[in-house]
């Protein structure tokens, strides 16, 4: 019964909305790396360039994700301060996976294939996502702090007015 509870307030719509978008990006992600991989120049070159270019366009597909889905009501206009502190917090979202992993295969020794893929994949992409998720929200699609609209991003609900009966 609590945990029903707990999922239900947890699980919002813009979380929900935020996942999936995150969940595209990750499809994203691993298939044009894949197909990268599989194709001139790439074949030939460091998988790396091929892992750069895959999160590359995996963040313009999350950032046009969550701008036209997660947080559509948000109007700044400020898309540069927008789309710079979108790729810094993803950069720093991605960080997670790496230092989870290196704490797990090099301080703790774990160095077996699941134990890589838990350790940056389950734990590091969780954590990753929960950073991403409050820091777009608060500040990449937030109010700006200018702004002081004093409602919630992704509220849509006109303000109250006072009424005299």
């Amino acid at each position: 019964m609590w945990l029903r509870d707990l999922a239900r307030r947890l699980l919002t719509g813009d979380v929900l909305t935020f996942l999936m978008v995150g969940g595209a990006g990750y499809v994203v992600d691993v298939g044009a790396f894949n197909y990268l991989r599989s194709i001139a120049p790439f074949q030939a070159l460091d998988p790396t360039i091929a892992r750069t270019v895959a999160v590359a366009v995996a963040m313009c597909v999350t950032y046009f994700g969550n701008r036209t889905f997660t947080w559509r009501a948000h109007t700044d206009g400020s898309r540069r301060r927008e789309v710079g502190l979108f790729v810094l917090f993803n950069v720093i979202g991605l960080g997670f996976s790496v230092v989870t992993l290196a704490i797990s295969h090099d301080l703790l020794g774990l160095t077996s294939r699941l134990a890589d893929n838990v350790s940056a994949n389950v734990i590091g992409l969780l954590l990753g996502t929960v950073f991403r998720y409050l820091t777009y929200k608060r500040f990449v699609f937030g109010a700006d702090p200018g702004v002081g609209s004093g409602t919630a991003v992704g509220d849509v609900r006109p303000p109250r007015v006072a009424t005299s009966a």
